[in-house]
């Protein structure tokens, strides 16, 4: 195994705050016994974050690389971009917010290397978040974990340490609308669990925003998980079943009372009801369609439009 390990920082408009990064980074890399390569990947930032990152002067890293995208194509995206270029055998990602802490990488890479895990789960131990960001949060790991993959540890995990197999797994499988964290967790290779201490993000809005929370809870169950569809599927026999013995209710009554007057709002009820059940239906299905036909082209994960090299 080739000793050191590349961390991948993705980022997106982080201009108040990345140069702060790079500092506490390239002072880090001075405190560890194995070599760093660092990969920041560009995101699509509009800001001058990019520049920042490229006007930087590393002093402590093995090697320092800029990937930039062509667009926004999210930070899983640009985990796979830093995986594809990596040149250790051990790799991981931190976020360029200094939420991360930075022990996690020494900690994983030396339980990687002398207990030849090949991959440390790094989850949250404390660390105060919104009320509804941690509802969130359990709910998605808990429902991850009982339908789609049971590895998964309620409270989830903030990134994941890994070696050369891992790697070349993930190169050779190159997912889109997917979570690669839930990839790895899913093919069921050796691994270890620790918990680490997260602060709070020290400059700068998060860009975890709900709508990509949402997207990311849609890919994890349909790229994961056959729940949804068979959920639906017991949706409808139980409007089938529900259906049946009310119309038999209608037909005896029918029989028993010679006063019943057909209800418009009975009626309008279970119109309502069932097309709603149809609408949920059909919008399930399409999930799984439009995830194949995307595979099915075949478009890349992300475009890379330069790479460039930075001094260290």
């Amino acid at each position: 195994m080739k000793e050191g390990i590349t961390v991948i920082i993705p980022f997106l408009n982080e201009e108040s705050g990345i140069e702060a990064f790079c500092r506490a980074f390239d002072e880090y890399a001075a405190t560890v016994s194995f070599p760093i390569e660092a990969i920041f990947v560009n995101d699509g930032s509009t800001d001058a974050s990019p520049s920042i990152v490229r006007g930087f002067k590393f002093s402590n890293l093995a090697k320092c690389r800029l990937i930039n995208f062509s667009r926004n194509f999210g930070s899983h995206a640009g985990y796979r971009a830093g995986i594809k270029n990596a040149s250790y055998d051990i790799c991981t990602w931190v976020a360029a917010d200094l939420q991360d802490p930075f022990e996690l990488i020494d900690i994983s890479y030396e339980k990687i290397v002398k207990d030849e895990a090949d991959a440390v789960y790094v989850g949250r131990s404390t660390y105060e978040v919104p009320f509804f960001t941690k509802l969130f949060s359990h709910m998605y790991s808990t429902l991850m974990q009982k339908y789609a993959v049971p590895k998964y540890e309620p409270g989830g995990y903030q990134t994941i340490v890994f070696n050369r197999k891992i790697i070349d797994y993930l190169n050779e499988n190159m997912e889109s609308n997917s979570s690669i964290l839930l990839q790895i967790v899913n093919a069921g290779f050796r691994s270890e669990v620790i918990h680490l201490d997260f602060t709070e993000r020290k400059a700068g809005r998060s860009k975890w925003s709900l709508s990509k929370k949402v997207k990311l809870a849609i890919d994890s169950f349909v790229a994961f998980s056959f729940m949804p569809i068979r959920l639906v599927s017991l949706v409808g026999v139980i409007m089938f079943i529900a259906g049946a013995l009310y119309g038999v209710w209608v037909i005896i009554n029918k029989f028993i009372s010679t006063t019943v007057v057909s209800g418009y709002s009975t009626l309008a009820c279970l119109l309502a009801l069932g097309f709603g059940v149809t609408n949920i239906s059909l919008g399930v299905i399409a999930e799984y369609l439009w995830r194949a036909y995307d595979a099915s082209m075949n478009r890349p994960v992300f475009i890379i439009s330069e790479i460039v090299e930075l001094k260290s």
